[in-house]
């Protein structure tokens, strides 16, 4: 398994983004502030390093962007009527905010090697576009209307996207934070003696 990165600073956000997202955003940025090279590109056996983790999410914020731009250029919501497991699955997620462990990531947003510069340089961007498109829906069609399937979830509506991402990152930063500490752990340098911060 192949993975190389250096996280760059992230560019400044013109728009304003939903607080909670904002927040999101801050508190990734945080996990791997300081890590090396070196370190964002460690993993154990079969598992992603944390270059991999970040660009999973890129490919979830770029494919949440693509499906609600559809929703906007047809002019009505694409949701179809979701099964009762996936009411439960979503009710599980975006109310009682809660990430079911173990369960493997649909192929679109699994790790493709995009480039390791790519990533860093557009992932905050990538989520600041994401927050936009869903802004935009929300503002057309209503809080509650459901927009479009997610492909475990089912339909969701903006505020059910907007969770979605919240309770998901937030399970990626714990996985991000525990491979820095089993970098430590392992001898893998920093690049810088600083700690991440707290959020």
């Amino acid at each position: 398994m192949r993975c190389s990165a250096a996280v760059a600073e992230p560019p400044q956000m013109v728009n304003a983004m939903d607080s909670q997202l904002d927040a999101l955003k801050q508190s990734l940025e945080s996990a791997v502030e300081g890590m090396s090279s070196e370190q964002l590109s460690w993993h154990l056996p079969g598992k992603w390093c944390a270059a991999q983790v970040l660009e999973h999410l890129y490919l979830t914020y770029t494919g949440t962007t693509r499906g609600l731009e559809k929703v906007i250029a047809r002019g009505t919501p694409l949701a179809t009527r979701p099964s009762w497991e996936k009411r439960v699955l979503t009710f599980v997620v975006t109310k009682l905010r809660y990430m079911p462990a173990g369960r493997e990531a649909p192929p679109i947003v699994q790790p493709k090697g995009l480039s390791a510069e790519q990533v860093r340089n557009e992932i905050w961007a990538k989520l600041a576009a994401m927050d936009a498109i869903i802004a935009q829906c929300e503002a057309r069609f209503g809080r509650h209307v459901k927009l479009l399937d997610h492909p475990i979830l089912g339909a969701l509506n903006a505020a059910e996207w907007r969770m979605l991402h919240l309770v998901h990152g937030r399970h990626h930063r714990k996985q991000l934070l525990k491979l820095r500490g089993l970098c430590g752990a392992n001898g893998v340098a920093h690049s810088q003696s600083s700690p991440p911060r707290d959020s």
